[in-house]
């Protein structure tokens, strides 16, 4: 049963891979562990209660298992009580939740992006950093908007056909570095997640953090910009997640194109 398919009081068997695993104890002092388990469709948080010293050396992070248990509800969100769980021999990689688009022709759609910079500076900058970065297997985050193998393309695609589309209904912006920072506004994420199914954030990620990252990817690979124009590219992704921090109408543009493509991946679409 897929995760998509559970719903509450249901008795539940399936094989999903364990993206996060904790063990933690009850106010009475008993050991259980917290899981999150994901497959293609989805992800909910399950609880093991009993034999947990037994099955805790069975199994880690980004294993593959089969469940079998009961669907309860908890503080108004699905939970998996788990009866029993075992591993199973499945490529935990095949469980992993994934973009629904063809990343194929989201490539396409990048390179026909990175294309159109016409800045010889920047258009070398955006394709030496992109070079090895393959953002058809990284998230856009961990766990909020884009959060599936291929959803960092999905978003940069998006961010950058926004801020595109911008330039061209307002001439005054620039648009090469406006369209390069939405290309690389989080090329970070890269080093700051791992690859599926766990898509855990790396100790590089945990002290650094994706913003940082990038700027320090993109300062080591810049190639024929002044140092006034790197400055600006630099700020741009510096504040793409700082409204308030925007100096230039180019930063300020990336900024509400990124909140606005993370909205619209996941806000409801009716009124509850």
């Amino acid at each position: 049963m897929t995760i998509a398919e559970l719903a509450e009081d249901r008795v539940v068997e399936g094989v999903y891979a364990v993206r996060t695993k904790r063990k933690l104890r009850t106010r009475n002092g008993a050991s259980y562990l917290a899981l999150e388990l994901v497959d293609p469709t989805g992800r909910i948080e399950a609880r093991v209660w009993k034999d947990v010293e037994l099955l805790d050396g069975r199994f880690g992070e980004g294993d593959a298992v089969r469940v079998l248990g009961r669907v309860e509800k908890f503080r108004d969100r699905l939970q998996l009580d788990v009866r029993s769980l075992e591993t199973a021999d499945v490529d935990p990689q095949s469980l992993t939740p994934a973009i629904r688009r063809d990343p194929d022709e989201l490539a396409g759609f990048l390179d026909f992006l990175v294309a159109e910079l016409s800045h010889p500076g920047l258009a070398a900058t955006v394709t030496a950093v992109l070079a090895d970065r393959d953002l058809t297997t990284y998230p856009a985050t961990a766990d909020e908007h884009h959060s599936y193998a291929g959803g960092l393309l999905e978003h940069t695609v998006g961010v950058a056909t926004l801020c595109r589309e911008t330039s061209q209904l307002h001439p005054r912006l620039r648009p090469d570095l406006l369209l390069s920072a939405a290309l690389l506004h989080d090329v970070g994420r890269t080093a700051e997640l791992s690859r599926g199914p766990t898509f855990s954030v790396t100790e590089e990620g945990r002290l650094l953090g994706h913003v940082h990252l990038g700027l320090r990817l993109i300062e080591e690979r810049a190639q024929g910009l002044t140092g006034g124009q790197l400055a600006e590219l630099l700020h741009c992704v510096a504040t793409h997640h700082d409204a308030r921090g925007a100096r230039t109408a180019e930063a300020a543009v990336l900024y509400h194109a990124n909140q606005l493509d993370a909205i619209a991946a996941t806000r409801r679409t009716e009124a509850p």
